[in-house]
């Protein structure tokens, strides 16, 4: 499959988990991972969180959140974007999948530390940290990734 159509299904499913599933045709897949957002979504607060995150209010997107269910949102996100990816022909390459795994488990990190994570008193709170914790997840799984394959061979 082409480049071009690895990266449509990747950067959809950026845009909503599950939307790379439909187009890989993978519809019942999709629909569960869809329906999945959604309810981890409402149930933890999220939408409601991403506001006041935009406008610098964290406490206030600290009080919104149900962490118990935001936890499950960078596994779910990250998965998504794997199955998807993996589904158009993506992710070759031997242990492609450590950068997602290593996103999603820091991600979830990031989660449960952003209530109380600050440098110099400025708090990212629960949307910005996980984020940021998802680049660092990725990095820390492509490092893994490399060394795996190096020793390998």
């Amino acid at each position: 499959m082409s480049q071009s159509r690895k990266a449509e299904v990747f950067f959809w499913s950026i845009a909503l988990p599950g939307f790379g599933q439909y187009l890989n045709g993978k519809i019942v897949k999709g629909t569960v991972l869809i329906l999945l957002e959604f309810i981890v979504n409402v149930k933890s607060g999220l939408n409601h969180a991403i506001l006041p995150s935009f406008y610098g209010d964290i406490p206030a997107a600290i009080s919104h959140v149900n962490y118990q269910w935001l936890m499950f949102y960078p596994c779910l996100y990250l998965f998504a974007m794997w199955d998807a990816y993996r589904d158009a022909g993506g992710g070759e390459e031997p242990y492609a999948f450590l950068p997602f795994v290593f996103s999603a488990f820091i991600g979830t990190i990031g989660v449960v530390y952003s209530p109380l994570f600050h440098i110099s008193r400025v708090y990212f709170g629960p949307i910005w940290l996980p984020i940021l914790f998802l680049f660092l997840g990725f990095f820390i799984g492509k490092a893994i990734q490399i060394i795996i394959r190096k020793l390998a061979k």
